[in-house]
């Protein structure tokens, strides 16, 4: 499974725990403008390699100094820092704020059991969401997979909302499957589309029946379906953390996969084409028996109005408007 680095935490630490010292640091809380949410983590090898981040570089010096002590003791420790205004101000905030990062070496008196990072990386593999927990009293730790049944309201709603954070004493990580994009139309914008999506987190598929479009040459290492999107789509079951944009500008392909989106929980539905396309894609989804509450879940012209005009452009129009969707879905759970 391919993933973002940033999101390859666990996984990177457990390969450089392979091959030498490493500790993990997470923001487990944060106060006023903090540059990184809880739940962000930092990755810190003995030999100076580093992946992640736990602010926009204005704490990693400090976090990283005290990675040799917690690798040589095998000790997990807070840390408490204060961002101060000309801090924040250097990476793009308007004010400071204060940050408490974990930090659990692999192994040793009390750091993380380098069998529970093999469990959670063996989960996060196999797209199973799982709850990792560790009470930064005690440093006991669990790992939790049941994917929301038998889990508390509380719980339950951090796996919904995606949201790390302390509950009482216990600090407890929302890991779940990363995010997917379902592109249908291997067209020119897709080519800049999925490469932005690998970077925000998502998992991209590409949808095209026409082969002379879908090919490895003009989308390598990438993941290509040739199917029609009526067989394609409910296969891949969309789920809501998937999102679905269409592209081909040919209504045969855009309009049988929005259809076959419609009946999904897919958290976002953009379809490429003018005020005027898709007026003409209203009405024939209406003679297909859309009704308006089904067409009103479509963004369309998709992406934000950017002016955008370059097809790479046009992916960050739409890439931004998938994250403005998924932000404002997330806070209504």
């Amino acid at each position: 499974m391919m993933t973002a680095q940033h999101d390859a935490i666990p996984e990177t630490a457990l390969e450089w725990h392979r091959s030498g010292g490493v500790a993990i640091a997470t923001v487990i809380e944060t106060w006023g403008s903090a540059p990184r949410p809880a739940g962000s983590q930092l990755a810190v090898a003995a030999d100076g390699r580093m992946a992640g981040s736990v602010s926009g570089g204005c704490v990693e010096g400090a976090v990283v100094a005290e990675v040799d002590d917690a690798i040589t003791s095998g000790r997990s420790r807070i840390l408490e820092f204060g961002v101060s205004d000309d801090e924040a101000f250097s990476v793009g905030l308007a004010c400071g704020g204060r940050i408490r990062v974990l930090l659990e070496p692999i192994g040793g008196e009390n750091g993380i059991p380098e069998d529970i990072l093999v469990a959670l990386t063996d989960l996060r593999a196999q797209r199973i969401p799982a709850l990792y927990r560790v009470n930064i009293c005690t440093w006991e730790r669990q790992i939790d997979v049941s994917g929301g049944v038998g889990l508390d309201l509380v719980a339950q709603q951090r796996m919904v909302s995606d949201r790390s954070g302390l509950d009482g004493d216990w600090f407890v990580a929302v890991h779940n499957p990363p995010l997917r994009m379902i592109v249908v139309g291997a067209v020119h914008i897709a080519q800049s589309l999925v490469k932005m999506a690998w970077l925000t987190g998502y998992e991209p598929t590409l949808v095209d029946p026409r082969s002379a479009f879908a090919s490895s040459a003009r989308f390598p290492g990438e993941t290509m379906i040739t199917e029609w999107p009526d067989e394609a789509i409910p296969a891949l079951k969309p789920d809501t953390r998937t999102a679905v944009v269409t592209l081909t500008h040919d209504p045969k392909i855009d309009d049988a996969a929005i259809q076959a989106t419609l009946p999904t929980p897919a958290f976002y539905i953009g379809c490429l084409g003018s005020v005027r396309t898709h007026d003409k894609r209203c009405r024939r989804l209406i003679d297909a028996g859309v009704d308006d509450d089904q067409l009103a879940r479509l963004n369309a012209p998709v992406g934000l109005d950017i002016s955008a005009r370059t097809p790479a452009e046009i992916a960050v129009a739409i890439m931004a408007e998938v994250t403005e969707t998924l932000r404002k879905f997330r806070d209504q759970e």
